[in-house]
């Protein structure tokens, strides 16, 4: 791209000749469009003609796109940041053995500089693949994933992964009072949120209802009222789940159920997966305005098919998220839209013995990685979509490669065709923070050096050891 670097950017950035994808009310698209920067704000929006002349007089920055397509940012809706320097730690393992036997003794080995490093490296993916804003599903150090999401650039709603029950655990977390888990919390949210320019959200927490007790539910559920902010959980992810609340806390069915029934669920609610939820509880989570977040690959590796078209016909806002990298491997928002539309169709025939490949279309999967993810991290007033006084949150994809070529439906080809190489440039809060497909505000050679070492480092601590399935000489 033709652009100067953030230090002498002038006031104004103009960016034309490029197919706008606006993903506003109307899904506009400008085939030869421009897209007006002014600090941190889109200022105007419309034909390259148009804007070109209308800004004629006004000092700027002119960056010709060349037919290049200019997307929002897309939004990583379930993501642990943390869990990077795990990456193929627990593959091919079944659940148990993944989490009592590599995910927790990672985790509880962590230190607030392994979270930093581990921030870093997953957030040079999310770049890559387009991401300007995640949520965080839960770490131990929220510290440490702020200092990163500040140095990289992004846009973030972090949250500590919070525990006050449960068996098996490792030793060295102990077990934490409620009132440590929502005091720890409250201390986060006063430290950082609304921190680096306003691009850091704090939210509150539950790693599950396995892990939690009555109490923790509804303290947090009255704190993050009390503090105007958004709960993040993992909910109905797996059979077990749903039985065990069954036996422990006399649900009809299972954790939605039990949720509505404690009034939990509420409109600020992030429920992650959802994949074992009944028709009953697909209407408890309709009628609370509660956000789903669609991860196809860490379902497809673990969990099972997740009703999204009931959810989606139920008026649900459904977004998608990789989860963490022992989940998935791939931190690519670009590669979960596509599996995302492939699983759902391919769901109909497992249910229904037939074919039905309008199930969700490209439209729809590309609201769900932008306006629907804005939605869900309660920040749609901002972000989401191309519009006149929302964020420069920008995505410029390069359509002239291998990948793409050609392209006969814009839409369809930037889901089932793109690829995270096709993504070349990202604007975050009006600064680029990728150009040319290179990450501006940290060294990547440094970063994965540094994760290389950390890597090794922890797994050693942790005790964990990768059997070899190879006969290796």
């Amino acid at each position: 791209m033709e652009a100067e670097e953030n230090s002498s950017r002038p006031v104004l950035i103009i960016l034309h000749n490029g197919v706008i994808v606006t993903m506003d009310r109307q899904r506009r698209v400008f085939r030869n469009g421009a897209i007006v920067v002014d600090h941190d704000r889109i200022v105007a929006i419309g034909q390259s003609s148009d804007v070109l002349r209308d800004f004629s007089a006004v000092s700027h920055q002119i960056v010709d796109l060349h037919g290049q397509f200019l997307l929002p940012g897309f939004i990583n809706t379930h993501v642990h940041t943390s869990q990077q320097l795990a990456r193929g730690i627990a593959d091919d393992v079944d659940l148990i053995t993944w989490l009592h036997d590599r995910i927790w003794p990672y985790e509880s080995n962590m230190t607030e500089e392994d979270s930093y490093i581990s921030t870093l490296l997953c957030g040079i993916e999310l770049i890559h693949s387009g991401v300007t804003c995640f949520a965080e599903a839960g770490g131990q150090h929220v510290s440490g994933m702020a200092r990163a999401v500040e140095q990289l650039g992004l846009r973030a709603c972090l949250t500590q992964s919070i525990m006050d029950a449960g068996e098996g655990l490792p030793a060295s977390w102990g077990m934490r009072t409620t009132d440590d888990c929502i005091q720890s919390q409250k201390q986060l949210h006063q430290k950082h949120h609304n921190t680096a320019d306003g691009r850091i959200r704090i939210w509150l927490g539950i790693r599950q209802i396995m892990n939690s007790t009555d109490r923790l539910l509804i303290e947090t559920r009255n704190t993050a009222k009390e503090l105007k902010t958004g709960i993040h959980m993992h909910v109905a992810e797996i059979p077990y789940e749903n039985q065990f609340v069954t036996n422990t806390r006399e649900a009809e069915h299972g954790t939605v159920t039990y949720l509505e029934k404690i009034e939990f669920l509420q409109n600020n609610l992030l429920a992650a997966h959802s994949v074992w939820v009944d028709d009953k509880e697909i209407g408890f989570l309709s009628k609370a305005g509660v956000k789903v977040s669609h991860c196809p690959a860490a379902a497809m590796r673990m969990l099972g098919f997740a009703p999204i078209k009931e959810m989606l016909g139920a008026e649900i806002c459904v977004s998608l998220g990789t989860d963490g990298a022992p989940s998935n491997n791939r931190m690519s928002i670009v590669d979960e839209m596509y599996l995302a539309s492939l699983i759902n169709k391919g769901r109909e025939v497992y249910l229904k013995g037939t074919t039905d490949p309008t199930a969700l279309p490209a439209e729809t999967i590309l609201e769900m990685a932008t306006i629907n993810g804005a939605k869900s991290v309660l920040w749609d007033d901002e972000i989401g979509s191309l519009e006149i006084g929302k964020k420069a949150d920008i995505v410029v994809v390069n359509p002239f490669s291998w990948p793409m070529v050609p392209v006969h439906d814009s839409i369809s080809s930037l889901v089932y065709c793109m690829r995270s190489e096709n993504i070349v440039s990202v604007m975050c809060n009006g600064r680029w923070i990728m150009k040319d497909q290179k990450i501006l505000s940290v060294d990547e050679g440094e970063v994965i050096s540094l994760a290389k070492h950390a890597s090794s480092q922890l797994l050693k601590k942790a005790g964990i050891q990768i059997p070899s399935r190879m006969n290796f000489l």
